[in-house]
């Protein structure tokens, strides 16, 4: 079985089935077909089903005219359907992994896949997880699901975890893509991690073998946790320095000249994103199994944690400048997205200073040029308003969350009576201009 499903890799006649086609699987998906291979793509969304049938994209990372163009060839299918999983070679779980309301790993989404791929599980095929998890996971949860079938893994079926490494945005602004970002593979079993090792050497141009799923289950964990400690440093930085009187951004970028053991992270209004504010989470929860408190991990969350009500309060600082109070008041709040040039909203710090400023009193009025529609974590559905100047001269503070490059700084720090940037995206405007920018 394991010469069969490689020679089917490598020929390229094995059908990829990628469970979830959100920010993960539908690049993933697509990279695939791309490469020569058949896709079948697997989603509880019927929507999101029927424009991948119809050939459109509905994430930025992939175009619709190279959507349209394998579904046009064949290359690529969804569906809801989860007993079509059986036709598939290769089953890829990229479902979300969320946080539960008490911040502990909710792996509903990893559960119901694996007693998906169960029932229908059959000798030859090979189940991967993308899914960003704690530790364990594909040896405690998902392989006791698939061998309940009595197939064994390693022998008639084989399992490993490659971490997804998907940054929205990043095809356009930094060139790296599921095609040139670096794949790290660990399988139950040498045979595992070597299929499996197999099918991404042709999604993309490295694949970076390891030990076991645990080792690269924390691989993933450890990148973003080393992210999210650097930016809980930069961001406590910023709070000693807006006490200070320095200017943080300038700190930085004197600091970021030295060519050796230095490397850049900003502050921010708070983390966003599906990774950041949730990875690090996961393994404080694994943690308490051990009896071993990551106090380094919790205090990092602790102080990105504060960066929105600082923003908040900057805001009441600069309307106390203009004898207004936050009661009352008007705010654009200008970006909903969590990084420029996306319209990925997940975990966006907006939402925690949209309610700051709400719960005060304040009518707060949110623009985004990539967002039309968001929810709020209440459910409640929101529209953004387009960017007007009649919006910049009528509100009493615009406040820049996030630094879309189609946001033009200028007129909006001209027209709008005050502003506050979380972002230094005005740092480019000099003269009398500046007295009206407060900078996080």
């Amino acid at each position: 079985m394991f010469h069969e499903l490689m020679n089917r890799i490598h020929d390229r006649t094995a059908v990829i089935g990628v469970i979830g086609l959100g920010y993960v699987g539908l690049p993933l998906a697509e990279r695939a077909g791309r490469v020569g291979f058949r896709v079948l793509g697997f989603d509880v969304s019927t929507e999101r089903v029927a424009q991948v049938n119809r050939g459109e994209s509905y994430i930025g990372d992939v175009s619709s005219a190279a959507l349209a163009a394998l579904r046009q060839s064949g290359r690529i299918e969804a569906t809801t359907d989860v007993k079509r999983m059986e036709e598939c070679d290769l089953l890829v779980i990229c479902v979300p992994t969320p946080l539960n309301a008490t911040r502990d790993p909710d792996i509903r989404y990893v559960e119901a896949a694996s007693e998906n791929i169960a029932a229908s599980i059959r000798p030859g095929q090979l189940v991967i997880l993308e899914s960003t998890t704690y530790p364990g996971t594909t040896r405690e949860l998902v392989m006791p699901r698939i061998e309940r079938s009595g197939l064994r893994v390693g022998e008639q079926i084989f399992l490993a975890f490659s971490p997804e490494r998907i940054d929205p945005g990043q095809t356009s602004s930094k060139g790296y893509s599921v095609e040139n970002t670096p794949k790290v593979v660990g399988g139950v079993t040498p045979a595992c991690t070597e299929l499996a090792s197999a099918f991404y050497g042709y999604i993309t141009t490295r694949v970076v073998p390891v030990s076991s799923p645990d080792v690269a289950e924390l691989t993933k964990l450890f990148e973003n946790i080393f992210r999210a400690v650097n930016i809980a440093l930069v961001n406590e930085l910023a709070l000693l320095c807006d006490r200070m009187g320095i200017n943080v951004w300038e700190v930085i970028d004197a600091a970021a000249t030295k060519p050796y053991g230095f490397m850049k992270f900003t502050p921010g209004p708070g983390l966003g994103g599906h990774c950041i504010p949730i990875d690090p989470f996961y393994l404080t929860w694994k943690a308490r199994a051990y009896d071993l408190t990551t106090r380094f991990i919790e205090l990092a969350g602790e102080i990105n944690s504060q960066m929105p009500r600082h923003v908040h309060d900057l805001v009441v600082r600069t309307l106390n400048r203009a004898r207004k109070p936050l009661n009352g008041s008007t705010i654009l709040l200008l970006g909903i997205a969590y990084k420029p040039d996306v319209n990925d909203y997940r975990e966006s710090p907006a939402f925690k200073v949209y309610d700051l400023l709400t719960a005060d009193g304040a009518t707060v009025i949110p623009c985004d040029p990539h967002i039309t529609e968001f929810e709020l974590h209440d459910g409640r559905r929101m529209q953004t308003i387009p960017l007007s100047d009649e919006l910049l001269q009528q509100c009493d503070c615009a406040v820049i969350i996030t630094n879309h490059s189609t946001f033009d700084y200028e007129r909006i720090v001209t027209l709008a009576p005050a502003v506050v940037d979380t972002r230094n995206a005005t740092r480019h405007i000099q003269g009398e201009l500046r007295a009206k920018i407060t900078v996080l």
